[in-house]
């Protein structure tokens, strides 16, 4: 379910569309009403009301806003509203049946069709969409090539086509998906059928490629502010980033639901096998897993709380669980589309989250190598070497990040004041001296020794240091050997990460080996300053539970203190119930609506129905439970006060 928490949307970049059916009078009403009623939200925010007026005219529309910002309420409610059937393409087959789950627990009518149902179960949902007993169908992209399945649909009454992740459908994206580019069909096929597309993740290009490709040009396109402000984003230099890793999960999410995203399916195996080491709730997922063991995963880290989930990029499109406290990155992401749509994944409901990430010379090095050796022609390694190069940027600007990100998507900010940089302001330095130095050493090792080595071995040689290796091949009798020892070998690695993060120096080979590029020579012929980035010391930020490894919880910082208790037998009844009905929390509640309740502690079922997030489905289900609840607390509230 769409959480609505969030600060409102800047107004949308709108482009004309073709004139759709006017709408009716009393639509924007009806769709409030159904806001209301079902989701028990008493306001849309942002660009929501005129998405969902324009959708529920017979109108398409192209919707770019950011996880967390409300999208799935833009399809719904006009599915609700419209008669007939929405039918919702998504590439989620894992999540199809909590995303319905979630649904049927508002009182809508939600089925799904996909290869996980038997022949029987299948036939049941079809009868359902046949006699309009359905407001909503999910539908992966693949079933949408299938014959059987357009027929169905060509004998059912569609009230609009809803394509969920549509930057899957752009072909260098990070998550293409080639089942995407048919869905142009639906449109040649269901002309009179509104069709609404809606992605987190687009810059100016792919945001351009999804309209061409889905035949949305026509369209009206509503694009939103990107900026998640709740998200803190942090970036480290990587060292023991395991340990770092830990040191943040106790110090600042004891007890949170978390993900961690690695490269590789063997670091993810690791990290996870040390975090449950130190006693933290650690479940790992990669696509290397059987699928019995991912969906496990998976439920868990839905159903529970306090799950951290380690994992490849694998995992989490479209993963609807609002309470990630936090998304961390052990290594370094191939493209800002995908590390902006990773850590959105934190705070969905609008509390403080963080977004972390480790990041070092070695992941520079590993990428580099990994664009050489790529399958696909030079144009291809040139639009991979451009979007390590804008993560790059991000991870070295001196400042503010999401001044940086936002830029990065085509959108204009000024600093933020929850970002590291703005927290803790990065410093600068000439480092023109030391790059020459170092290039310096690439150079004669090239022209006098014709020979290539990595960062470790050069650093080595500037430090001074008479390693074997540096005996072995005489390379403590170059001019260079020891001319580097102003700096400590920290720094001398940072100094590579960022010659390499600006283009003047580059990898070459399988062993990464390190080469001058044409802009090296303007360092070494003194024709260009070389300005580098200080790591300053930062500050540890303050603990948010009671000590190294607890789970203690700590009050939201809009909780009274009196009300923690009252929210944490919210959460332990929500737990039980979800449990029981085999759901995950979330379902039954957000921690957003716990909270208000806890605070405002309503004694009757109308102020009950005024508490935002409990619409007349769930106050008819579970209304009477939690007064019942409250007054137990109360009662016992009281007798202990008396004592």
């Amino acid at each position: 379910m769409a959480d609505l928490t969030e600060t409102a949307a800047r107004p949308a970049d709108t482009v004309p569309s073709p004139s759709p059916s006017p709408a009716p009078a009393d639509a924007g009403s009806e769709a409030l009403g159904c806001l209301r009623r079902v989701f028990g939200y008493d306001a849309f925010r942002g660009d929501q009301e005129a998405i969902i007026e324009h959708v529920v005219a017979g109108g398409d529309a192209l919707v770019l806003m950011p996880t967390g910002g409300g999208k799935s309420l833009c399809y719904q409610i006009p599915a609700l509203v419209r008669p007939g059937v929405g039918v919702v393409v998504s590439p989620l087959i894992a999540l199809m049946q909590d995303q319905v789950d979630a649904l049927r627990a508002l009182g809508v009518r939600a089925g799904f069709l996909n290869s996980t149902q038997d022949m029987d179960e299948r036939r049941l949902v079809e009868a359902e969409f046949l006699a309009g007993e359905l407001d909503l169908l999910y539908l992966a992209p693949e079933r949408l090539r299938v014959e059987g399945t357009l027929r169905l649909l060509d004998r059912g009454k569609i009230s609009l086509f809803a394509i969920d992740e549509a930057h899957c459908v752009a072909q260098w994206g990070h998550d293409f998906r080639p089942d995407y580019l048919a869905l142009s069909a639906l449109h040649e096929r269901w002309p009179d059928v509104p069709r609404i597309a809606l992605t987190a993740t687009a810059t100016e290009a792919t945001h351009t490629e999804i309209a061409a490709r889905l035949q949305l040009q026509g369209a009206r396109h509503f694009v939103a502010s990107f900026d998640r402000p709740n998200i803190q984003y942090r970036i480290a230099p990587k060292n023991d980033p395991k340990k770092q890793l830990l040191e943040l999960l106790r110090t600042e999410h004891a007890g949170d639901a978390g993900v961690v995203y690695c490269l590789s399916r063997k670091s993810v195996e690791d990290t996870a096998a040390f975090l449950a080491q130190q006693g933290i709730e650690a479940l790992p997922y990669h696509a290397g897993l059987d699928a019995a063991t991912r969906a496990a995963n998976q439920s868990r880290f839905l159903r529970e709380d306090g799950i951290v989930m380690v994992a490849t990029i694998a995992f989490g499109m479209g993963i609807d669980k609002p309470d990630v406290r936090f998304v961390a990155h052990i290594d370094l992401p191939k493209s800002v589309e995908g590390y902006y749509q990773e850590t959105g994944r934190a705070g969905r409901d609008g509390l403080p989250s963080t977004a972390w990430l480790a990041y070092g010379l070695q992941d520079v090095v590993q990428q580099r190598k990994m664009i050489d050796g790529s399958e696909g022609d030079e144009a291809h390694r040139r639009r991979l070497g451009a979007h390590l190069d804008a993560m790059l940027a991000l991870c070295e600007t001196v400042e503010c990040r999401r001044v940086q990100l936002l830029a990065y998507f085509g959108q204009e900010s000024g600093p933020c004041g929850n970002c590291d940089t703005c927290l803790s302001p990065a410093e600068t330095w000439d480092g023109t001296i030391a790059a020459q130095k170092f290039l310096s050493a690439v150079y004669r090792l090239a022209r006098e020794r014709r020979q290539k080595f990595g960062a470790g071995q050069i650093i080595d040689i500037l430090l001074g240091k008479k390693t074997a290796k540096v005996i072995q091949h005489d390379h403590d009798g170059l001019t260079v050997f020891g001319i580097g020892t102003d700096l400590s070998l920290a720094q001398w690695r940072g100094v590579v990460r960022q010659l390499l993060a600006q283009g003047l120096l580059a990898v070459e080979g399988d062993y990464g080996t390190l080469v001058l590029t044409d802009a090296s020579g303007e360092v070494l012929g003194g024709r260009r300053e070389v300005r580098l980035r200080s790591e300053p010391e930062r500050p540890v930020r303050a603990a948010k539970s009671g000590g190294s490894g607890s789970a203690k919880r700590a009050a939201p910082a809009d909780l009274p203190a009196e009300a923690m208790p009252v929210f944490e037998a919210l959460r332990a009844w929500r737990g039980a119930t979800a449990k029981e009905q085999g759901v995950p929390a979330y379902v039954i509640f957000h921690d957003a609506t716990l909270r208000e309740i806890a605070t405002a502690s309503p004694t009757s079922l109308d102020e009950l129905a005024g508490v935002s997030g409990v619409g007349e489905s769930k106050l008819a289900k579970h209304g009477e439970k939690i007064l019942d609840l409250l007054t137990e607390l109360r009662t016992a509230a009281e007798a202990e006060a008396g004592g």
